[in-house]
């Protein structure tokens, strides 16, 4: 009977808790575009213009995407290295020899989880 007092004794150590994986919110990152402040903005030739803004998510952004519409410019996908769970962004954009073109932006973000999040845009009036 001692011996088996004494498996029963080792049985009831300290054990390792189980751990569960934090469930993602299924929402994906937020972006906003801080400036130009409104989303329908006219601006003159000549100097670059900055779209300057910002992706949030609690699971950490994985990539921002840059679309421009109009224009003939690209901006590769911005992925943070270590991930990030806020990316600031600045984009220059030519305005120089596009007078009476209409520019639409647009960027958005993906998280570690996959999860897509909304399209911030702004259209811009180059006069």
């Amino acid at each position: 009977m001692t011996a088996a007092v004494t498996v029963l004794g080792t049985g009831c150590e300290e054990r390792d808790r189980l751990t569960f994986p934090t469930p993602s919110d299924g929402i994906g990152p937020v972006t906003t575009i801080d400036q130009p402040n409104g989303a329908d903005t006219t601006v003159f030739p000549g100097a670059d213009l900055f779209i300057n803004g910002n992706t949030v998510d609690p699971d950490g952004v994985d990539t921002v995407y840059f679309f421009v519409i109009g224009g003939n410019q690209n901006f590769s996908p911005f992925s943070p290295q270590p991930t990030q769970t806020a990316v600031r962004f600045g984009l220059p954009l030519t305005t120089f020899g596009h007078s009476g073109e209409t520019f639409q932006i647009q960027v958005y973000g993906v998280d570690v989880l996959g999860n897509r999040g909304g399209t911030s845009t702004r259209l811009i009036h180059i006069r």
